[in-house]
């Protein structure tokens, strides 16, 4: 079939095989062309499919060699309509890892269940004994309790009071005023049941218990602190709140395995164009002059890029992990430098429809955003006849 961005609100609704497999490809060759990482070699990452985890696990495997496991939900493809991005990055991930004779497998299912972490742990067992980094970036707006069979749904509201700014319509280009009503009844509780720490805990508690943790391993998630623009909506926010929980739940960790001497972080990282990120408000306003700035100034990243530095520059790095006074990994010091965030609020300040082409980066968002699902990379024939129906070798 030819396969064409179908856009539908924020979402689109068909990938690319092409386009995904040049992604993974691009972001391949970026990890080797940085040279060795001296990282871990048996390596779980939950959540392996898009964005930071995929970035991970393309990290691991062709920085350091490693052995991976990837647990994703994912879509695959049917006659005549697209898989999700995410099973055509996980297939070409895979494809690509044989060639280089490194290890390779995958888990489609549901990571909040007993089920899944069951199988990865029986697959551990069978094929890598233990594991010695564990990487949880899993993203998903709503979890099932596999102890309370209750349905959590996450909101992204701020708390107390209605908040209201600028965004843009990254389609258009059109710039708006929004406001989004505070948090009600059980939301704060609800988010933090989907977005916090408590499922990470549950996965190192499963894995420690079934003996499939190697003796001073590392874990590492995933987190998002952002500039005082969009506190009120993020960081002090429900999903900040969020957030909390899972920074928190880096020291429950680290002290319940200290026998074991595994240790456990929270990485902060930059803003970045992702699926979810699309949907925030006020977000996609701020990140295209974030690019702008951060472009100039030749410290721009994209998820390779920020992964890539955390796991050769902190993670791994030979000597102590570098952490902040709260004990968290900064892989977004560049973003929050000071010169770059004031000169964001001056943009933020000038914003409009008329002028945001020339003073932002709306065109590197839409780029960034269209090849999340595999369009718009250069070397891929649009126009050509594509087999939608690919498998993930792992999971045929």
């Amino acid at each position: 079939m030819i396969i064409e961005p179908r856009m539908r609100g924020f979402i689109c609704l068909t990938s690319h095989p092409k386009g995904c497999e040049q992604s993974v490809k691009n972001q391949i060759e970026y990890v080797k062309s940085k040279g060795t990482i001296n990282g871990a070699k048996k390596v779980l990452v939950i959540g392996a499919s898009t964005g930071f985890g995929l970035a991970s696990r393309i990290a691991s495997a062709f920085g350091s060699d490693a052995a991976t496991i990837g647990v994703f939900f994912e879509k695959p493809a049917a006659e005549g309509k697209t898989a999700s991005p995410g099973w055509y990055n996980s297939a070409a991930f895979e494809n690509e890892a044989q060639k280089a004779g490194l290890y390779a497998k995958s888990i489609n299912g549901d990571a909040f269940s007993n089920e899944v972490k069951q199988q990865t742990i029986d697959l551990i067992k069978a094929d890598l004994g233990q594991v010695d980094l564990l990487v949880y970036s899993l993203a998903s707006p709503v979890r099932m309790h596999p102890t309370t069979g209750v349905l959590h749904r996450s909101v992204l509201k701020p708390i107390g009071t209605t908040y209201t700014n600028k965004t843009v319509d990254f389609h258009t280009g059109k710039v708006s005023e929004i406001s989004i009503e505070p948090c009600s009844g059980d939301d704060i509780e609800n988010t933090v049941a989907v977005m916090g720490g408590e499922d990470w805990a549950m996965w190192m508690d499963a894995l420690n218990a079934a003996g499939v943790l190697a003796e001073g391993a590392t874990t590492v998630a995933y987190s998002y602190i952002g500039p005082i623009l969009t506190e009120p909506v993020y960081r002090k926010g429900t999903i900040g709140r969020a957030k909390d929980h899972l920074e928190a739940t880096a020291f429950e960790i680290t002290d319940k395995l200290k026998d074991s001497n595994i240790k456990a972080y929270v990485s902060v990282n930059k803003a970045l164009v992702t699926q979810a990120s699309s949907a925030i408000p006020v977000i996609p306003l701020y990140i295209s002059l974030l690019y702008k700035i951060m472009k100039e100034e030749g410290v721009h990243e994209g998820c390779i890029e920020q992964m890539q530095r955390l796991f050769q520059q902190r993670l791994y790095n030979g000597g102590e992990i570098p952490t902040d006074e709260k004990g968290r990994i900064r892989i977004d010091d560049w973003e929050m430098r000071d010169d770059i965030q004031a000169k964001v609020s001056k943009l933020w300040e000038q914003a409009t429809t008329d002028n945001l082409a020339e003073i932002g980066d709306l065109a590197g968002y839409k780029s960034d955003f269209y090849h999340l699902f595999g369009f718009g990379f250069d070397g891929v024939d649009y126009n050509a006849d594509t087999n939608e129906l690919v498998e993930v070798p792992s999971i045929v």
